[in-house]
């Protein structure tokens, strides 16, 4: 029996293929956030700043809808959002979220992650901003999976399966609390009207997946022309309904099943529909939605040396860099230690307390998701807002150099004691086949 997506033929191509690889969303991420902020500082900035302040209307929806760079940070990233919803239903049903024992270190790792930042932020601000700095308090709180998991991949070769799994799950639970604090922080006043039509799209997205999951699963043009318009009929209603529209693409992600509802045909890989949307849609994430999203979000004229020097002398950038440099490191590793200090919780023992800390570093990686909570908390192309991604930039590229320095130090470690023949349970990169217990689990499990 085949056990894998790739067995089954999925990857048609090496461009489908490469752009499904979260290594190559995070270097595309990192190059569209570079161009933006070139084009922003160069002779091509007017032409920049047009193209993202131009608005464009739906006239059904709001004859003043959103600029270019609204629509890609409220509707491109809806795309990341379902898959991180697919993600994180695959973690809860069927990964390493689903077992409480061996998840509750990393998660506690993570609330502590979002706690600490937000606490250095407020702190700094309160001493010597005001309340409209203090607006962003949650801009330092979230890690970026892609970048972070980027990084580790580029220096970790090396590094404990177990050191990647709990970076991994992490950076899941840490998504979560973000798009709690955008549902309930960063959403206006909610039209009931809107949000009970959305209710319908949803609830046709849900039969529809659950129903014929195999048709969903194994048809290549089903899901684009299908699913994906109604899953914008929901995100133009729940963004009508006065709840950020990214949310919508959480919940439809979270609809998807995981597992098979019934016993795999013969010949088929015991794998969920969720799995394979994943797969479907992973190239439009990766190589369209996360890289234009970067690009104009990334996107700050900082104006020279006293351009730089103006910034830093705002608290809310650094606020924004100390949360992510000292609060992120002190949040994840310090939960981590005191957790294990006062509970029978333990951290796997392919791991040392070094590599947490070097884990707690990378932690620091916020991209994606705190340059949207920097646009909600002030407001795209304000002086704050401006401040605060110049924040998150420099946080996240310190943090990256800081907390690969010390990993590639802990790589180096394990190379010698694997060439000294010390058996070390290496992460290679690929991704790892169906475990029998959820083939198992796959026959039986609705979801």
């Amino acid at each position: 029996m085949t056990t894998t997506l790739e067995q089954e033929g999925y990857h048609q191509s090496t461009f489908g293929s490469k752009l499904r690889d979260g290594n190559t969303g995070g270097l595309l991420m990192i190059a569209a956030m570079v161009l933006g902020l070139l084009f922003a500082n160069s002779f091509m900035a007017d032409g920049y700043f047009g193209l993202r302040d131009a608005h464009l209307g739906i006239p059904a929806v709001d004859s003043a809808f959103h600029t270019v760079g609204e629509w890609a940070s409220e509707g491109l990233l809806a795309v990341f959002f379902f898959m991180t919803g697919l993600e994180l239903k695959s973690e809860f049903v069927d990964g390493e979220l689903r077992r409480i024992k061996k998840a509750i270190v990393p998660v506690v790792a993570a609330f502590g992650g979002v706690a600490m930042p937000a606490l250095i932020y407020a702190a700094i601000n309160l001493f010597w901003g005001d309340a409209a700095t203090l607006r962003g308090w949650a801009t330092p709180t979230a890690t970026d999976i892609a970048f972070a998991v980027s990084v580790l991949a580029v220096v970790g070769s090396a590094l404990p399966t177990a050191m990647r799994t709990f970076l991994l799950t992490l950076a899941v639970v840490d998504d979560l609390i973000a798009i709690v604090i955008i549902a309930f922080v960063y959403s206006e006043g909610v039209n009931f009207l809107y949000l009970g039509l959305a209710i319908l799209p949803a609830a046709l997205f849900w039969v529809l997946t659950h129903r014929w999951p195999r048709f969903f699963a194994h048809s290549r043009w089903a899901p684009w022309v299908i699913l994906l318009p109604i899953g914008v009929v929901t995100w133009v209603l729940i963004y009508s309904a006065g709840i950020h529209a990214t949310i919508a693409g959480v919940v439809l992600g979270f609809m998807v099943p995981v597992l098979h509802r019934s016993k795999p045909e013969a010949g088929e890989a015991p794998i969920g529909l969720a799995p394979r949307l994943s797969h479907r849609f992973s190239p439009l994430s990766n190589g369209i939605a996360i890289p234009v999203f970067a690009f104009f979000a990334s996107g700050v004229a900082v104006g020279g040396w006293s351009g730089i020097v103006d910034a830093f002398t705002d608290p809310v950038a650094i606020g924004v860099v100390v949360g992510l440099v000292v609060g992120k490191t002190i949040g994840i590793f310090g939960s981590t230690w005191i957790l294990t200090r006062v509970s029978g919780a333990e951290i796997d023992e392919d791991m040392k307390w070094i590599d947490v800390f070097g884990l707690a570093m990378m932690g620091g990686i916020g991209f994606t998701v705190a340059l949207l909570v920097a646009e909600l908390s002030f407001g795209l192309g304000t002086i704050h807002d401006d401040h605060a991604k110049v924040g998150v930039l420099t946080g996240s590229l310190l943090s990256a150099i800081l907390g690969g320095i010390l990993l590639g130090m802990r790589n180096a470690h394990y190379k010698r004691l694997r060439a000294q023949g010390v058996p070390v349970d290496t992460y290679d990169g690929g991704a790892p086949d169906e475990s029998e217990a959820t083939q198992a689990r796959s026959q039986d499990d609705p979801e």
